[in-house]
């Protein structure tokens, strides 16, 4: 994906940013961003792993457990399972919704009722879970399964006559109000491999070079040579990306979220700065008492030495002040 345009006629490449995807899949994506400064990179980095809308458990009802396991330790092991967050933008913030708690225009629903009647330990996996059917889609809030054999993320074990009977509301949310909500397991980030802009401080024993191997991206820049001389103006243009997806969205779908929301941040912004002065808008917030350029004297304001309109504490102004007459004389009198 590219960005070009036509300046004079004439037709510029490498104008804007561009990105090279190297590798991806449905979990995995690896790209290249350049051509953009290292603000705005690390701003997707950020933007991709915290604000990436997805569904996750956010309340559990528990009506038996008689597990090993403790209610909120099964409930905190319920909130991390990935659950199927494509299409998300159908659902509904809850702060966002009409309705007073919840419904299926803001959550689905999950339950879960396993009891163990042989005297085999059993197993209770993502699976096992019921996902009720007031829900905007037929996939969203699925469990993601993807191990070969189809069980899911293992919530507990039971023994015999052991049982674990609940009901779970999974929300909408952002992985900056809890990792639950992340898309990611990980983002790889990274430019300068040879750490010739001396950005990180290389601590070694004995040879940097030995004990500091180079990445994978190393091959496709230039070293540099030997006696090179710092250039102190040098700035990064290439930056190396590695997503890892939890499998709740398509790896390829949580950048381009990433930049929906990145944009969506710029553009509040833009719109906030508009409403201000120097852009054309009006500013109505507090002002001080002299920010009509009238002085503070002017405006009926006393002080505690006396009343406004020029006269000091010790007299002057032909106005009476706080102490009356002083030990030289009444007020606006000298001592002498």
């Amino acid at each position: 994906m590219e960005y070009d345009t036509i300046m004079d006629g004439e037709f510029k490449e490498d104008f804007g940013p561009k990105i090279q995807v190297s590798a991806a899949d449905k979990i995995h994506v690896d790209f290249e961003l350049s051509n953009v400064d290292l603000s705005l990179a690390n701003s997707l980095r950020r933007t991709v792993q915290a604000e990436v809308p997805t569904i996750a458990i956010d309340l559990v009802e528990v009506e038996a457990n008689t597990s090993v396991l403790a209610d909120e330790f099964i409930s905190h092991r319920l909130g991390l399972i990935p659950l199927d967050s494509r299409e998300i933008e159908q659902l509904n913030y809850s702060r966002d919704c009409e309705c007073d708690d919840h419904c299926g225009r803001c959550s689905v629903t999950l339950t879960l009722n396993a009891k163990c009647t042989s005297d085999e330990v059993m197993k209770v996996y993502a699976r096992d879970l019921v996902v009720g059917f007031d829900r905007p889609n037929s996939h969203i809030g699925n469990p993601v399964i993807m191990d070969p054999d189809g069980f899911g993320s293992l919530i507990c074990k039971l023994r015999k006559n052991q049982e674990l009977r609940l009901s779970c509301i999974a929300k909408k949310g952002i992985a900056k109000e809890h990792a639950k909500w992340s898309p990611t397991a990980a983002i790889g980030f990274e430019y300068d491999p040879h750490n010739k802009l001396h950005h990180l401080d290389l601590w070694y024993e004995q040879d940097a070079e030995t004990e500091w191997p180079k990445s994978k991206y190393a091959e496709l820049e230039e070293p540099p040579t030997e006696g090179q001389v710092f250039d102190y103006d040098a700035v990064p243009s290439k930056f190396y990306f590695e997503v890892e997806g939890v499998g709740s969205v398509e790896s390829d779908a949580i950048v381009l979220e990433g930049v929906k929301e990145l944009q969506k941040k710029l553009a509040g912004l833009i719109h906030g700065l508009g409403e201000n002065d120097g852009m054309g808008g009006e500013f109505d917030g507090p002002r001080s008492p002299g920010g009509d350029g009238q002085p503070w004297q002017d405006q009926g304001y006393t002080t505690p030495y006396g009343n406004a309109g020029g006269a000091s504490a010790w007299g002057g102004g032909g106005a009476a002040t706080a102490y009356g007459t002083t030990p030289y004389g009444d007020s606006g009198a000298t001592g002498w």
